[in-house]
C-alpha cells in the first residue's frame, strides 16, 4: 500500500497525469456531448433537478463552494510550505533531520497533502463527471500511498518521537485545539506564495473566471498558472532563506 520510491520522485507529474487523464476521459464519445458537460454544470442542474434550489441560485451555490473549497486549498498549501520550506516540499528524497512539529503541523499531521487533495478537488470541477470521479479515486488512493510511506520512513528514522506526534496529531482531518508547544519559528511567507502559485491561481480562476460559465478559459487559466508556478518555482531558490529555517 505504500507508495515507491519512484512514486514518491516524481510525486507532482503523476498527479498532473490523473488529472489530465480525468480530463480527456477517453471513454467519452467526442458525439456525447450531454456526457463531457463539466462537473460544475452537472451538480448545478443536478441541485435543480432534485428540486432544492433553482439552476439560476444552484450555479452560483456550486462556484461559492468550489471557491471554498480552493481557499482551503491555499490554505494549507501556503501554510505547510511557510513552515516546512519549499526545499523540503518539493525535495525528491524524504529527509528526516528534523521533526516539524509548527504552524499547521500541530494540527494536522499533513496539512501539504490535504491542501493538494482540496486543490485537485476544486480543479475537477472542469472536468466531466466521470472524469472527475475517476481523479479523486485516484488522487485519494496515491496521496494515502505517499503519507503510509511518508509514516514508515520517518517511523524508522525518528522511533519513539515520532509515535508520539502520530499519537497526538490527526493524519488529515486537523484538529481545532493542539496540546503541543508553540514553537518559535518564522515562517518564511513570501517564499511560500512564490513556491505556490498553482494553488493561488486555481482559487483566483474560480473566484473571477468561473463566473464567466466558459470551461475553457477556465482550464487555460489553471493551466497558465501551473505554467508560471513551475517557471516561478524553479527561481525560488534565488530568495534567501533565514538561518533559523526549519529546513
Amino acid at each position: 500500500m505504500r507508495a515507491s520510491a519512484f512514486e514518491y520522485r516524481f510525486r507532482a507529474a503523476i498527479i498532473v497525469a490523473i488529472v489530465a487523464l480525468g480530463a480527456w476521459a477517453p471513454w467519452i464519445s467526442a458525439q456525447n456531448t450531454d456526457r463531457r458537460i463539466s462537473m460544475l454544470e452537472w451538480s448545478a442542474l443536478e441541485l435543480s433537478r432534485l428540486d432544492i434550489v433553482g439552476f439560476t441560485l444552484a450555479t452560483p451555490i456550486i462556484i461559492l463552494a468550489v471557491c471554498l473549497l480552493a481557499a482551503v486549498a491555499v490554505i494549507f498549501r501556503l501554510w505547510g510550505v511557510a513552515y516546512l520550506g519549499s526545499a523540503t516540499v518539493n525535495s525528491m528524497q524524504m529527509k528526516s533531520s528534523v521533526l516539524i512539529a509548527v504552524g499547521p503541523y500541530r494540527y494536522v499531521r499533513n496539512p501539504l497533502y490535504l491542501g493538494t487533495w482540496c486543490m485537485v478537488a476544486a480543479t475537477s470541477f472542469i472536468l466531466p463527471p466521470t472524469g472527475a470521479l475517476l481523479v479523486m479515486i485516484l488522487l485519494t488512493v496515491f496521496l494515502l500511498r505517499l503519507i503510509l510511506g511518508e509514516e514508515a520512513f520517518l517511523a524508522a528514522r525518528q522511533g519513539e518521537a515520532y509515535a508520539a506526534y502520530v499519537r497526538t496529531v490527526p493524519r488529515l482531518i486537523p484538529r481545532l485545539r493542539t496540546t503541543l508547544p508553540a514553537a518559535h519559528t518564522r515562517p518564511q511567507w513570501l517564499r511560500a506564495v512564490l513556491a505556490e502559485l498553482n494553488p493561488i491561481g486555481v482559487f483566483l480562476t474560480f473566484v473571477v473566471v468561473s463566473w464567466t460559465y466558459n470551461n475553457r478559459v477556465m482550464a487555460k487559466s489553471i493551466i497558465i498558472s501551473f505554467g508560471v508556478s513551475l517557471i516561478v518555482r524553479a527561481l525560488t531558490p534565488g530568495i534567501p532563506i533565514p538561518l533559523d529555517s526549519p529546513e
